[in-house]
């Protein structure tokens, strides 16, 4: 039934986004930033209703730990698709997810993410990707925080798989921070039961910034392995909850 709720409003939201898209663009053409902005509320506002509907009691910790005065590097575990809804209905600023290739296509969720400045990331192809990481620096450097998962892929179990060490460029050639975030139990909404959509509860925690300027040049080469350490530590003590 949940599925049924969620598959008329996706529809309901398509026709609605036919209008609102236009908008966008026009914003975009006078200032990016407002473009950026009007299509982040609108987009977090129907992820909102698609977690309603959903059935999914969220958690939230550390919210306070996100600076507001500067763009962030934000580096999450990947559990599932509503990850991303997690993502853009807490995090308090303005920002852009680097997804897989295969995103690029999708009806709906496509045209929204190139107004967010979303970037596509081909896993087979270094150069590529490679153009995509530089992409995601420059938008850091304008003031654009980015959403990455390093994993490269969903986890289905309970040990971080190892993080690509590419998606840390970001922060490293920029000097943004680096916020972890730990991720809860968003598989038991959807994948878990596929293709239905399940009432659960998740959690989101943002732990507290890792600020390059204070590292020394080992403590920055360590950074892969220090983040991962320290969102594996909050996804175990998390699970207890979720």
């Amino acid at each position: 039934m949940r599925l049924f709720f969620i598959a008329i409003y996706l529809i309901y939201y398509y026709f609605k986004s036919l209008f609102l898209w236009p908008k966008a663009k026009t914003l975009g053409k006078k200032d990016h930033v407002q473009q950026l902005e009007y299509s982040q509320y609108h987009i977090s506002n129907a992820l909102r209703h698609i977690l309603f509907l959903a059935g999914v009691k969220v958690k939230v910790k550390g919210i306070e730990n996100i600076p507001k005065d500067r763009a962030c590097l934000f580096i999450t575990n990947h559990r599932g698709y509503f990850d991303i809804l997690l993502g853009y209905t807490t995090i308090p600023m303005r920002c852009s997810y680097i997804a897989k290739k295969e995103m690029e296509h999708m009806p709906l969720i496509a045209p929204w993410m190139r107004l967010l400045d979303c970037q596509f990331l081909d896993r087979d192809n270094i150069k590529e990707g490679m153009k995509t990481i530089l992409t995601a620096i420059d938008l850091v450097k304008s003031g654009q925080s980015i959403v990455i998962s390093p994993e490269g892929t969903r986890n289905t179990g309970d040990e971080l798989l190892p993080f690509h060490e590419g998606s840390f460029k970001i922060a490293t050639k920029s000097g943004c921070p680096i916020i972890p975030v730990a991720i809860n139990n968003t598989n038991a909404v959807f994948e878990d039961q596929l293709p239905w959509i399940k009432s659960a509860k998740v959690c989101i925690e943002y732990g507290k910034p890792l600020y390059l300027e204070e590292m020394t040049k080992e403590q920055k080469k360590a950074l892969p392995e220090t983040t991962k350490a320290i969102i594996q530590e909050m996804y175990l003590e998390n699970k207890k909850e979720c």
